[in-house]
C-alpha cells in the first residue's frame, strides 16, 4: 500500500498535523487503533471500511463514503477493504473545531458520516477527484476543501485551547494542568470546560493521551527494551499504572506488545503502521 502525506499549507497547519493518500494493496486487513493525540477526517475512495470500538456494547459500523472521527480516549479497530483508496486528514487535539459546526464532545470516542457535518461534501470530492486523479490531485482537493470550510473568526475559548495545546504537544504531556491554567491565568474549571468545547475532553486527558504516544513512537523492537526506563522518560512513575494504562490503550501487556511488533514490524518508511498495531 502506498503512502503520500503531507502538512497543508498555513493557516490549516495551525489545525492540521498532515492530509494523505493511501492507496493499493494493505499489508494487514485489520489494524488496531490505540488513542492517539488526533482527530480524523477519512474520505473513502473505495471498497467498504468496517470499524468497531474496543467497547463491545458498541455495534460496529461500515463505511462507504467518509467519516470524521473526534479525539478517543480508548483503542477502535479498523478493517481495510481489500484493495484501499483512501484520505485522511489528521487534526490536532483542538484541530476539528474550527471545521465543524457541533460540539466537541459529539465526536469523542465516536464515529459519525461526512455527511452528517459536511452536507453532501463527500459526493462533490468524489466529482472532483474522479477515477483517474493522482494522489496530490487528491491532496489538492481536499486540501481545497478544508480551507473554505474554515471559520474566518476563532470561536470563544479556542485560542487558549490552542496555545495551551500546543505546550502540552511540545512538553509531550509533561506539564502540569495547574501549571498551564496558571501561566494562561485562568482557573483550572474554565481550563477543563474550553477543552471539552473544542477538544472534547479535559487537558488532563489530553496530556495522558501525549505522554502515552510518546511512550509506544519510542519503542525500538530491534533492540532489548527496558520498560521501566521508557515509562519514566515519558512520565510514568508508578509501574503498575503504566502497565494498566498500556493494556488499556493497546489490548496487550507489554510483553505482548513487543512479541507482536516483532512478529509483525511496522514498516519505518510507512507513517500509518507508527501508531496502529495489526489485529490480524
Amino acid at each position: 500500500m502506498e503512502y503520500v502525506g503531507r502538512v497543508p499549507a498555513p493557516p490549516l497547519d495551525l489545525f492540521i498535523d498532515d492530509i494523505y493518500c493511501l492507496t493499493g494493496v494493505p499489508r494487514h486487513r485489520r489494524m488496531n487503533v490505540p488513542p492517539m493525540p488526533s482527530g480524523h477526517l477519512f474520505i473513502n475512495l473505495g471498497g467498504p471500511a468496517r470499524l468497531w470500538d474496543s467497547d463491545p456494547s458498541v455495534p460496529s459500523e461500515v463505511f462507504t463514503d467518509g467519516w470524521f472521527m473526534g479525539v478517543w480516549t480508548r483503542r477502535f479497530l479498523y478493517e481495510y477493504p481489500t484493495r484501499v483508496r483512501l484520505v485522511g486528514v489528521h487534526f490536532k487535539p483542538w484541530g476539528m473545531s474550527p471545521f465543524i459546526d457541533m460540539p466537541a464532545t459529539e465526536l469523542r470516542d465516536r464515529w459519525v458520516p461526512v455527511d452528517a457535518v459536511w452536507q453532501r461534501s463527500v459526493d462533490r470530492i468524489r466529482n472532483q477527484v474522479g477515477d483517474l486523479a493522482t494522489a496530490g490531485e487528491t491532496l489538492r482537493v481536499v486540501e481545497e476543501e478544508l480551507r473554505s470550510r474554515l471559520a474566518e473568526a476563532p470561536s470563544r475559548g479556542l485560542g487558549l485551547v490552542q496555545h495551551t495545546g500546543r505546550r502540552l504537544e511540545t512538553s509531550h504531556g509533561a506539564i502540569p494542568v495547574g501549571a498551564l491554567a496558571d501561566a494562561a491565568g485562568v482557573s483550572g474549571n474554565h481550563l477543563a470546560t474550553q477543552f471539552k468545547s473544542h477538544v472534547g475532553v479535559t487537558p488532563k486527558r489530553v496530556a495522558r493521551i501525549y505522554r502515552f504516544a510518546r511512550l509506544i513512537l519510542s519503542v525500538d523492537v530491534l533492540r532489548p527494551v527496558d520498560w521501566t526506563d521508557l515509562a519514566h522518560t515519558a512520565g510514568y512513575f508508578d509501574r503498575a499504572h503504566f502497565t494498566r494504562e498500556f493494556k488499556d490503550f493497546t489490548g496487550h501487556t507489554p510483553t505482548e506488545y513487543l512479541a507482536l511488533r516483532r512478529r509483525l514490524p511496522a514498516d519505518p518508511g510507512f507513517p500509518p503502521d507508527s501508531g496502529p498495531m495489526p489485529a490480524d
